[in-house]
């Protein structure tokens, strides 16, 4: 298959550049996988459409504030991108710099030297805070904490805002888990009265970890989507969601996953056919004609035009019946991306 079959065309103007007031005012747009009918839904109708039994699997990691703004030596700014951190004080990195910058170059943060450059891998540098006159360094938690701001992705045009802080994470994201530099945004939809009005119908609840990284962002490059090297982006998926996912389907419920990242977490745990805990790192790529193992069901938002995410909703549910029902959505202007509104697929 070609990256142009997964094409479609977007008004800029329906690319969400806030969230709505409230998470759960979004609209929701029902998709049948057998038979490509849509059916224009509010958020909340997601009460209706989930079924005692049903199981929903989150993402539940949390957002580190992973853009930092930062100067040379010389004084040009610096942009520094955490990537992936490595341990409390080292982590890789995208840097944006209008010259290029040299390995053992020092990044400043109000006039201090915080970071170096210590090593470069393909499109990535390592960096590493620098020690004190003890020889100890500030954590890179901590200087995030400091300087960092919440990493909102590239088609939000604008500067992050304070409101960024708490309406670019889902309210289930766990402090333990903190780890991604892009949201799991199909989570974002969830509020506290929809999730205990789920529970209270007897909706199980699951909790994978997968740290969304920047490769998300990053274009198919060839023509040929089998050609693709997949971004590398580390999940875990313990016992206890296994036994909630074998015990689901053993009782005739549906495995409904939030999120493309909780997708790729659940079937990268089941490549083998059975789901078993997985701990590391994935780099499956899904597309039409992937046979799902374990997810029946997806809550997801838009995607972009010729993403690996827009292939992976068409191989569970059509390229053409998702094509037909972004159409749809571009007639209807619903919101796009991030901040935008979702869609379930049954």
């Amino acid at each position: 298959m070609k990256k142009s079959d997964f094409n479609f065309t977007l008004p800029d103007q329906l690319i969400a550049q806030y969230p709505l007031a409230e998470r759960s005012q979004s609209r929701l747009l029902k998709l049948d996988k057998k038979n490509g009918q849509t059916t224009d839904l509010q958020f909340k109708d997601v009460l209706t459409e989930l079924n005692a039994g049903d199981l929903l699997v989150f993402n539940n990691t949390k957002v580190i504030p992973a853009r930092l703004l930062g100067q040379k030596s010389t004084g040009g700014k610096v942009e520094v991108f955490i990537e992936r951190v490595l341990n409390g004080r080292q982590a890789k990195a995208l840097l944006k710099s209008n010259k290029s910058v040299q390995l053992g170059a020092e990044i400043y943060f109000d006039g201090q030297p915080k970071l170096i450059i210590t090593a470069k891998q393909g499109m990535f540098y390592l960096v590493e805070t620098l020690g004190n006159h003890s020889g100890k360094g500030q954590s890179l938690s901590l200087l995030m904490k400091t300087h960092g701001q919440m990493p909102l992705p590239p088609y939000i045009t604008r500067d992050t805002e304070a409101q960024d802080d708490q309406r670019y994470q889902t309210v289930y994201a766990d402090d333990e888990q903190a780890g991604a530099v892009a949201a799991p945004t199909a989570g974002l939809h969830f509020d506290d009265e929809v999730l205990q009005a789920l529970k209270a119908k007897g909706v199980n609840f699951a909790y994978v970890t997968l740290h969304v990284g920047a490769g998300t962002f990053q274009p198919v490059k060839t023509d040929d989507i089998e050609s693709h090297l997949m971004h590398k982006e580390w999940l875990s998926v313990d016992q206890a969601v296994c036994d909630a996912v074998i015990q689901t389907q053993a009782n005739g419920g549906r495995v409904i996953a939030v999120g493309t990242t909780a997708v790729r977490s659940l079937e990268t745990a089941s490549k083998n056919g059975q789901i078993a805990p997985f701990e590391g790192d994935t780099q499956i790529f899904i597309y039409p004609g992937y046979e799902f193992k374990c997810v029946a069901g997806l809550l997801t938002n838009f995607h972009l035009p010729e993403s690996t995410l827009v292939m992976l909703v068409s191989a569970m549910a059509g390229r053409e019946r998702i094509l037909s029902a972004y159409q749809h959505a571009v007639d209807e202007q619903y919101r796009f991306f991030s901040y935008g509104d979702a869609m379930l697929i049954l």
